[in-house]
């Protein structure tokens, strides 16, 4: 029978959250299937099967007519959980003694995690000592790596195995090294789970996608097991998980290997392409997203140290050649039958990271100190001792990047001109409605990720300033078409752009991202593109802009920051 002292802990985080997709997704009776699935896996009796059954059942009802079809984020359930939880709780002195402090514990932690949804009241009760929620040892774990080849997932699970008593049970420990199989890996995984259900499984495979996690999520629910994922930590881009610095180190790592099971190592003529496939598996989510969905499909979460925080930025030469892969396999999706498109850049990126062997060498964190974060980090989980990521969007800006904000009027004008002048342009924007699809433009100046927040801020001075740009060319090709630009002088200062080619994006094909615009001037020189010169150039004047993304800083930023905002007023 459940222990009522963890009842609290497991409503909240099993019955109640880790339910919502499939309330949403599937509806009422797939989630009660669900909630009473888990009740079954606890040993739940039959009379308090019923009495919660009863309740969850009304918890959705009331969610649905709440929400509809919006599926309520992992981030807001709390603010909505606690005030049903204490209404239900009123009903009846029944319905009291199930809840007991779960309303209370549930406002303290509305309070803790905040709400993304619509805002209440909420006064803070009395405090309520907070239950740890413990591995139990008559149950399976998982041990999992959303991860990209390089990231020490193997040596990590080969020093776990060599740990004195393992995670800190008698739980038998077992490594599946997804190299050494050949099939359906998370099938013989599977399989290994019904005959030792009670073990410890290191899934050595790298987990890249949700329907590998709906694959672990459905195994630990079949064989009674909890699942921990564990992450290589990384800054990630707006739209990865992972930065390029940490990419570059994988990438460097995978590339001084040798007799690698499947042939990924130094002797693979494809090694970064490879890579950037992996890479391309986490694409659409950031840091903050990817992190948050892991913990509210597994409720843990365990994070690999891998780059020094105080590192120096990646140097050009590196992010160009690795912003280059991005671009060619993002162009090219190539299979395994179109590798010859790709030899030249596969020796640019062996050739750059050789150069820069003592760079990324310095900016990894040790492999001990990693194992030894990661072996504490298992081991709390496992005890109880485990204390959630906070994975909101924080309540602090920082600062992301410089740009100079641009009318667009002034473009729609210019395009007209172009349009009766060249018959080239006119051919390219015949079948193109820009007065609807081109609703605000900008000059990037500098961008955190691949300047440094330094480049950055030193446009501080020039903040709010109208800045002269002028447009010297118009670039196209079938998928994107952009102005070339330069930036003027403000107060006597010429300004610059740290891009290696400054331009106004203008326009994308359905499905491109707009920083295809970067590569046109190549696809110029391949003769892929067309360039129009405007001569005499044009010029427009924006307004200097920095911009900031809300994020959780130290004191070291919190510092810079304020120094900053100094310069602005």
């Amino acid at each position: 029978m459940i222990k009522l002292k963890f009842l609290t802990y497991k409503i909240r985080t099993f019955l109640i959250r880790n339910g919502l997709p499939v309330l949403f997704k599937q509806g009422e009776a797939a989630y009660k299937a669900y909630y009473l699935r888990q009740m079954k896996i606890w040993n739940t009796s039959a009379a308090k099967q019923r009495e919660l059954s009863r309740m969850l059942d009304d918890w959705a009802v009331y969610i649905r007519e709440t929400y509809g079809h919006e599926q309520l984020s992992s981030f807001s359930y709390l603010s909505e959980a606690e005030p049903f939880l204490e209404q239900y709780a009123k009903r009846s002195p029944k319905t009291q003694a199930l809840i007991g402090s779960a309303g209370s514990l549930m406002r303290d932690l509305a309070i803790i995690e905040g709400s993304r949804g619509k805002e209440r009241d909420i006064v803070p009760s009395s405090p309520t000592p907070m239950v740890k929620e413990v591995i139990r040892k008559d149950e399976g774990l998982i041990v999992f790596f959303p991860g990209i080849p390089g990231c020490a997932k193997s040596a990590l699970c080969k020093e776990i195995m060599s740990a004195p008593r393992g995670l800190g049970d008698d739980r038998p420990v077992h490594h599946l090294m997804g190299d050494l199989f050949e099939g359906k890996y998370w099938g013989m995984v599977a399989e290994k789970r019904g005959k030792e259900p009670y073990s410890v499984i290191l899934a050595d495979k790298n987990a890249p996608n949700r329907g590998v996690w709906r694959q672990i999520e459905d195994m630990c629910r079949r064989t009674k097991a909890s699942a921990i994922p564990v992450v290589p930590d990384s800054e990630g881009t707006e739209s990865n998980p992972f930065s390029l610095d940490a990419l570059a180190v994988f990438m460097f790592r995978v590339l001084h290997r040798a007799n690698h099971p499947r042939n990924l190592d130094k002797s693979s003529p494809h090694a970064g392409y490879v890579l950037l496939k992996f890479y391309d598996l986490y694409h659409g989510k950031n840091r903050n997203e990817f992190e948050a969905e892991l913990i509210e499909r597994f409720g843990s979460l365990v994070k690999m140290p891998l780059l020094e925080p105080n590192r120096a930025p990646l140097p050009e030469c590196v992010r160009s050649t690795l912003q280059k892969g991005l671009d060619l396999y993002g162009r090219l999706k190539p299979t395994q039958d179109t590798y010859s498109e790709w030899p030249e850049w596969e020796t640019q990126l062996r050739e750059t990271l050789l150069q820069n062997v003592e760079y990324l060498n310095s900016i990894q964190v040790s492999f001990e100190s990693s194992v030894e974060s990661v072996l504490k980090q298992l081991k709390a989980v496992v005890k109880g001792e485990y204390t959630t990521p906070n994975t909101e969007q924080p309540s602090f800006g920082t600062i992301v990047y410089a740009a100079v904000n641009l009318p667009v009027s002034s473009f729609l004008a210019l395009l007209d001109t172009l349009d009766g002048q060249d018959p080239k342009v006119e051919g390219f924007l015949k079948d193109k409605d820009l007065r609807s699809s081109l609703t605000q433009a900008h000059l990037t100046l500098a961008h955190k990720r691949s300047h440094g927040v330094t480049a950055v801020a030193n446009y501080g001075p020039y903040v709010n300033k109208n800045v002269p740009i002028n447009m010297n060319a118009l670039l196209f090709s079938e998928k994107s078409a952009a102005l070339e630009a330069e930036p003027g002088v403000v107060d006597g200062e010429k300004l610059s752009s740290k891009n290696e080619w400054p331009h106004v994006t203008l326009w994308t094909a359905k499905g491109v991202a707009a920083k295809e615009a970067n590569v046109l001037p190549r696809l110029l020189a391949e003769g892929k593109a067309t360039r129009v010169e405007i001569n005499p150039p044009i010029t427009i004047t924006g307004v200097l802009r920095v911009f900031l993304n809300f994020v959780l800083v130290g004191l070291a930023s919190l510092i810079f920051y304020f120094n900053f905002v100094s310069c602005l007023c």
